[in-house]
């Protein structure tokens, strides 16, 4: 497959996973970038194919932003634990089901949901700046399974912006910092990603070298942007995911009613 590629587009998709690891690993939504990027590479191959090998490069950098991530701000392992599993067995039904139906009415949920979410955090400057304890240590981890679940097969299924969803249900929902949130949210995310690219792989199937190569360029984004991230602390990550958070409501609302 890389000797289909143009050495300027190998370049230009490396730019581009460079970018997506940045971004992913400070706010989530990388996907918004790099799916994209993949997609018009190949427009001819199977798109759940194309979309698994954009997560197997995106595996590498959200597991180096949650290595970097857990060297410094402690998370319960429990909750982890918690999240981590209905997390990779929802993304595994999602990506098993992703050629199968129509994802345009869940996208559409999401969408109205990402923009009640966003409206919220835009007004309430005091979400995500500091760790609230909201619930009990049983009722978060109900809440973090079930959320990590839900948003599994999102990414499963569909994909771009799980990240950014994810940090969602940390902070307005669990009552997690953005900082805290991240460092969370990375670990599941790349949870998710393995999960679709085993399922996708021994199904479909995967352009695994290029996948690997473009590992490197979302390695090196996901490992600066987690040291930026750590480095600026919650209020930094708060406005960054905003942005992100805002392009993905628009790209979102592209695909559905104008494309």
């Amino acid at each position: 497959m890389l000797e289909n590629l143009t050495a300027l587009n190998l370049i230009l998709l490396g730019v581009a996973m460079f970018a997506s690891g940045f971004i992913d690993a400070i706010a989530g939504g990388g996907g918004l970038i790099q799916t994209p990027a993949m997609l018009l590479s190949f427009p001819d191959r199977n798109p759940v194919e194309v979309v698994a090998t954009s997560k197997t490069a995106a595996f590498f950098g959200t597991t180096t932003a949650a290595i970097q991530y857990r060297k410094f701000i402690k998370t319960d392992p429990k909750l982890l634990i918690a999240m981590v599993i209905p997390a990779f067995i929802g993304s595994g039904i999602g990506a098993h089901l992703a050629s199968r139906i129509s994802a345009g009415s869940y996208k559409s949920s999401i969408f109205f949901v990402m923009i009640a979410i966003f409206l919220y955090t835009l007004v309430k400057p005091e979400l995500g700046k500091e760790h609230v304890e909201k619930h009990s240590p049983q009722k978060l981890m109900v809440i973090g399974s079930v959320a990590a679940f839900i948003i599994g097969f999102y990414d499963g299924l569909i994909g771009p912006g799980t990240g950014t969803i994810l940090m969602i249900a940390l902070v307005a929902l669990m009552g997690f910092a953005f900082v805290g949130a991240s460092a969370i949210a990375k670990v599941v995310n790349a949870t998710t990603n393995l999960a679709s690219i085993i399922v996708v792989g021994l199904t479909i199937g995967v352009m695994w070298k290029l996948g690997l190569v473009l590992a490197v360029a979302n390695l090196a984004g996901g490992y600066m942007g987690s040291h930026m991230a750590i480095k600026k602390g919650s209020s930094f990550i708060r406005i960054f995911y905003l942005i992100v958070t805002g392009l993905l409501i628009l790209r979102l609302g592209y695909s559905l009613y104008i494309e």
